[in-house]
């Protein structure tokens, strides 16, 4: 089923950079570093964990083909990886996605704890 009011059901070809038959990935509007992509399903649902096997394989292999394009045009240093679930995660649209966020040295200071920096006080762990 697609969804009026959500930006992520109907992607125009301009904005799909890759995709299989179960999913797209698009550059997102609001990078948190240059070249963050998201994978998005075209089924809508907003739970990762009520994503079907089949969908879960076409997510892992645009990702491997995201990081392969990222690789080629941005030329990263590392990558976090992530999803957020539910609003207290900190999920803004009820349409799951996954982030692809390309790192490059120097972009934090101190890039310790990774995707733990979620919550500030807790990223630092030694």
């Amino acid at each position: 089923m697609v969804y009026i009011d959500c930006p992520f059901c109907n992607p125009s070809e301009e904005d799909i950079v890759l995709k299989n038959e179960l999913c797209y990935a698009r550059f997102d509007k609001y990078p948190v570093n240059k070249g963050h992509m998201l994978i998005i399903p075209f089924r809508h649902f907003d739970n990762y964990f009520d994503t079907i096997k089949e969908e879960k394989l076409a997510i892992l292999e645009l990702i491997d083909k995201t990081k392969e394009f990222l690789d080629r045009e941005y030329k990263p240093d590392g990558y976090n990886i992530g999803v957020n679930v539910g609003k207290p995660a900190g999920q803004t649209i009820m349409h799951v996605h996954i982030h692809i966020i390309p790192r490059y040295k120097g972009d934090i200071e101190d890039p310790t704890g990774g995707v733990r920096g979620i919550i500030p006080e807790r990223r630092i762990y030694r």
